[in-house]
């Protein structure tokens, strides 16, 4: 048995934010009376939160295909590091997860590495291509928790409207990810000031807002569970906001480097900081933080894009798109609380219930009786982030080498010690 004694428990599935003892015994969380009188092991966390394990529910993992970025056991093990015992990839692998075989594949490999469980989303169409479904029941059978072109937004309104009609009748979520490719087409940045000022060509926040717009619609139109992927202008968050007012099945995340960074990081022309969808003007960014503050974003998914030095170190608008994430998404999302935006439990939620709930996943609680995934946390560890501390297979961040504060310093997976500080 393991006890977590004298820290900060925050179950925001239960209501709970006191400080007490977390029992664990084979692999499921056990209550007080049933621990009394039992030999423990005890994890002291005083000072520090106890928290469900955290859950990811977007993240690229590059296996099969592009290992040499990432593979499911190394982007685990970024995850333990990170505190997240919960992770779902994307189907922008090679070949494609768009289909039964490949959604089972993910689960094969998922299981032989370090205990963080691993749920792999489907394609919305076959190679991603835009053009023809792919084969959502039965990847849907297979384990695929949800459906997304993650990577690409879909151009084709019908093609979305039968997407969104097939995923009602799976009853699974549809996660998209939004941008009309014409108006963004050879941008490398965010279009806007910045961009004028270092000639580059920019993407318009247009190009986000005008598909969330299109899909709202047809969300209301076939009454579907709709989630806007990596949400980054305010035009699209005051969208999501007027569709939740309205009643409709729509929710949203935002990934940490879209409230904690601008536009402006750019120049200096470093690939570390492009991404897609692109950096923001402050503007934006405010617009984002609100949404977190006012719960129109109730999710925080890190985007964990690994890519090789060779693929980064490159001219600006040649660069892939992309930063990892799990490893720093803690720290990071902690000055939301440090900065008076949201309160302790408010941010748990969005990096534990909230997504599950979203994706129907069994995680995100310390109920009695549960797998005991659980993570402790040292709001005010600082720490740097140097070479030696990436447990990812890449080293594509803007924080490498910066100091940083708070981390996970326990991650438990099903009732085991993966990573430990």
């Amino acid at each position: 048995m393991i006890r977590i004694k004298g820290g900060r428990v925050i179950d925001p599935a239960n209501g709970i934010d006191k400080v007490g003892d977390v029992y664990i015994k084979g692999g499921k969380i056990i209550s007080a009376a049933d621990a009394k009188g039992v030999k423990a092991t005890v994890i002291d966390a005083k000072g520090k939160l106890v928290v469900p394990g955290l859950v990811d529910m977007h993240v690229h993992l590059r296996e099969p295909g592009q290992e040499y970025k990432e593979t499911i056991a190394t982007g685990c093990d970024a995850a333990a590091a990170g505190g997240f015992t919960s992770i779902v990839c994307m189907p922008n692998t090679d070949p494609v997860l768009d289909n039964a075989a490949t959604i089972e594949y993910i689960y094969k490999q998922g299981k032989a590495a370090n205990g963080v469980s691993v749920y792999p989303m489907g394609a919305i169409s076959k190679g991603l291509q835009g053009d023809e479904l792919a084969e959502i029941g039965d990847m849907v059978e297979a384990g695929a928790v949800a459906i997304t072109d993650d990577g690409k937004g879909v151009a084709k309104t019908e093609v979305m409207r039968s997407a969104l009609e097939y995923a009602k009748n799976f009853d699974v979520t549809l996660c998209a990810h939004c941008e009309d490719v014409g108006l963004a087409a050879g941008g490398s940045m965010h279009e806007g000031e910045m961009s004028t000022r270092l000639g580059m060509a920019g993407i318009p926040a247009l190009a986000e807002s005008v598909q969330v717009a299109r899909d709202i619609q047809i969300c209301e139109y076939v009454d579907s569970r709709y989630h806007v992927q990596h949400i980054s202008t305010k035009e699209a968050v005051a969208l999501v906001r007027q569709a939740k007012k309205r009643g409709f099945k729509v929710s949203c995340e935002a990934a940490p480097h879209h409230f904690t960074l601008t536009d402006s990081e750019l120049a200096t022309y470093d690939s570390h900081f492009k991404m897609n969808p692109p950096l923001r003007s402050d503007s934006h960014v405010k617009a984002v933080i609100k949404g977190l503050k006012d719960g129109t974003i109730e999710v925080i998914a890190t985007d964990h894009a690994p890519h090789s030095e060779l693929e980064k170190k490159v001219e600006f608008d040649q660069a892939l798109n992309g930063i990892t994430g799990l490893e720093t998404s803690v720290p990071l999302s902690l000055e939301l609380v440090r900065n008076g935006v949201l309160e302790m439990p408010d941010l748990i939620a969005k990096m534990t219930i909230n997504p599950s709930r979203i994706l129907g996943l069994d995680a995100g609680t310390l109920s009695v009786g549960k797998v005991a995934d659980v993570t402790i946390i040292d709001p005010d560890l600082e720490w740097v982030y140097s070479r030696d501390e990436v447990r990812s297979r890449s080293y594509n961040s803007p924080w490498l080498d910066k100091e940083l504060k708070g981390r996970a310093v326990v991650t438990i997976a099903k009732g085991k010690v993966i990573n430990q500080i």
